[in-house]
């Protein structure tokens, strides 16, 4: 499966091996070796291969600007002993970690793990997200709970859509108004949080959209 990878790392003699390695293979490969390159051109990719240090900052503060507005897929490329930076990188949202020196085969397969994974959760195959009792049809618009339509509104059911494209998964407040305002900076935070208070009442069920203190929301029980 051929796809467009965004490759972010700064020492130039292996990013191009590895760019050529990887258009050999079909993929279409764009070479950033600046962090703030990256945060301009990552909408265009379908998956980041992010090295963690680069010349303007370290590729975890990279990471956590993308999760902030993008579920792209994030693989981290890192040297090998780095285990701090691989453990917090997970938990800033990166899908996977290599250690340098990279393997090909091995980057091929993990690449295509990740972008599959990614493409599934963003497309249910009958447009339906299914989270216990609570049934989203995404293209019907409508939200069942326990067999009962709850009745949302469009702007209720557009902030729940958002979740369900990413089930489990924890989605920021910013990208959250981007993707329902239309821009993150000028959508009004209070109507985000008036809009899930009447999301939860009408879903009736406690702790399945869960507020993630200081970043955003997800549906789903731990």
């Amino acid at each position: 499966m051929a796809v467009r990878v965004l490759l972010v790392e700064d020492d130039v003699g292996d990013g191009d091996a590895l760019a050529e390695a990887l258009q050999s293979r079909g993929h279409t490969v764009s070479h950033a070796i600046r962090g703030s390159d990256a945060l301009h051109r990552h909408r265009a990719a379908d998956v980041i291969l992010l090295d963690l240090n680069l010349p303007d900052m370290h590729g975890l503060d990279v990471l956590r600007k993308v999760r902030q507005v993008s579920p792209v897929p994030v693989l981290v490329l890192t040297a090998s002993g780095d285990e701090r930076s691989v453990v917090r990188g997970l938990r800033l949202g990166a899908d996977d970690y290599l250690t340098k020196p990279i393997r090909l085969a091995e980057l091929l397969a993990r690449m295509d793990a990740v972008v599959r994974r990614a493409a599934v959760s963003a497309t249910p195959q009958d447009g339906i997200v299914r989270v216990e009792d609570v049934e989203i049809d995404l293209g019907a618009r409508r939200v069942l709970v326990d067999g009962t339509d709850i009745g949302l509104t469009a702007k209720e059911f557009a902030v729940l859509a958002v979740l369900a494209a990413r089930p489990g998964t924890a989605v920021s407040r910013q990208q959250l108004m981007d993707e329902v305002w239309g821009d993150a900076y000028l959508a009004v935070s209070r109507s985000l949080d008036v809009h899930l208070t009447q999301l939860r009442a009408k879903l009736d069920r406690p702790g399945l959209l869960t507020t993630i203190r200081g970043f955003g929301y997800r549906l789903g029980r731990d």
